[in-house]
């Protein structure tokens, strides 16, 4: 039986790794071992640190894991790409280039019976005003219009010097609890929307968690590749997280 892997949160280059390089090649090994038996490889968002396509241009550099996943997808393997807060700014350059599904809202699909909503999970059940007010800053239109109009040489830095400052200073990477845990509450109640879904994966909260909160239904959060280079892998068996 062919398998379905889940992964997000790598932050290609982030600061937070000491060789983003590094962390790039061990990305395309990983890409590389789970092709053998993947029907497909979904990719839950924050792949990069920071990403903004201007109509004819794209950031330098991530040529390794660009090519892998035009190599991949090439060969029949899809690829599905779901927007994450650092990433969210796409247009069609990774559709076209390299092949990618883009998905720029949560999505509830079915994979081999079982039921999924996959989101990477940004702004999903969020208490705060700000974070709300931030998240629909960062998707108006209007304002990545006035974005990209300022030089390249200005915007990237600055990109980067926010992403720095809001992972130091509001991500909590330990788990807050089943009644603090905003992805986890999210979940509760989607489940009362549509009770028959089997798993909610996520990332962007950077833990590993494997959580039940129905009969039939848990909370899977991937993890990251800044600390536990870890990923979900759907089978025969079920969900299960695994690190590389």
């Amino acid at each position: 039986m062919k398998k379905t892997y889940f992964l997000s949160d790598v932050h290609l280059g982030s600061k937070s790794h000491e060789n983003s390089i590094e962390v790039e090649r061990k990305l395309c090994r990983w890409l590389d071992t789970v092709r053998q038996d993947a029907k497909a490889i979904y990719l839950l968002g924050d792949i990069f640190d920071y990403w903004y396509e201007y109509k004819h241009v794209v950031p330098k550099g991530f040529v390794r894991v660009l090519g892998k996943f035009a190599e991949i997808t090439d060969s029949g393997i899809e690829v599905h790409f779901f927007i994450g807060n650092h990433d969210l700014w796409l247009t069609d350059y990774l559709a076209k280039e390299c092949g990618l599904t883009l998905h720029f809202t949560p999505q509830l699909i079915e994979i081999d019976g079982k039921k999924l909503f996959i989101a990477h999970g940004d702004g999903l059940g969020a208490r705060s005003v700000s974070v709300s007010l931030l998240h629909k800053m960062f998707r108006c239109l209007f304002l990545q219009f006035c974005f990209s109009a300022i030089h390249p040489r200005w915007t990237i830095p600055l990109a980067h010097a926010w992403s720095g400052y809001s992972r130091k200073n509001g991500v909590i990477s330990d788990f807050l609890g089943e009644e603090n845990e905003e992805l986890v509450v999210f979940a509760k109640q989607k489940l009362k929307e549509i009770p028959d879904i089997d798993y909610f994966v996520f990332g962007h909260r950077h833990i590993l968690l494997d959580l039940p909160i129905a009969e039939n239904s848990r909370v899977v959060i991937l993890g990251d590749w800044v600390k536990y280079f870890s990923y979900g892998v759907l089978d025969e068996n079920g969900m299960r997280l695994e690190k590389f």
